[in-house]
Order: structure tokens, then C-alpha cells, then sequence
């Protein structure tokens, strides 16, 4: 969420860009957390699930934000 907010008061597409980047990289550790507590018991596969599919969606969402600041 800091990485969007702080990309987004970038004046220049390359600073943008870096900080989708950073934050899409942020999702999949995200992501890399829930899978281990999942494991360790620590949340239940439906918590999983939802978590899961909301970072999906933002992952989603960041890389077609990162895709239109490549496209020039």
C-alpha cells in the first residue's frame, strides 16, 4: 500500500513504474506469509482462500498499472 501511494506522487513513469514494481513484489511475499501460516495451522483454508484471491486482484491490478507505464 506505501509503495502505491508513494509511486503514485512520482512525477516521472520510470519513478511510478518502480514502485508498482516494489509493490507488486510485496503481494507475492504477501502471499509467501498467508501459504506458511496456513501450514503451521495459524489460519484456516478459508481465511486462506479470501486472502489469497484479494492479492490475486491486486496483483492483477499492479501489473496492468505496471504494463501502461511500459507502454510508451
Amino acid at each position: 500500500m506505501l509503495n502505491i501511494s508513494e509511486g503514485s506522487g512520482r512525477e516521472t513513469k520510470k519513478d511510478r513504474k518502480s514502485f508498482f514494481v516494489n509493490a507488486r513484489g510485496s503481494v507475492f511475499e504477501c502471499v509467501a506469509i498467508i501459504d506458511f501460516l496456513l501450514a503451521q495451522s495459524e489460519i484456516d483454508i478459508s481465511l486462506h482462500n479470501d486472502l489469497k484471491a484479494n492479492y490475486e486482484e491486486i496483483s492483477r491490478m499492479l501489473h496492468a498499472m505496471i504494463k501502461n507505464l511500459s507502454s510508451d
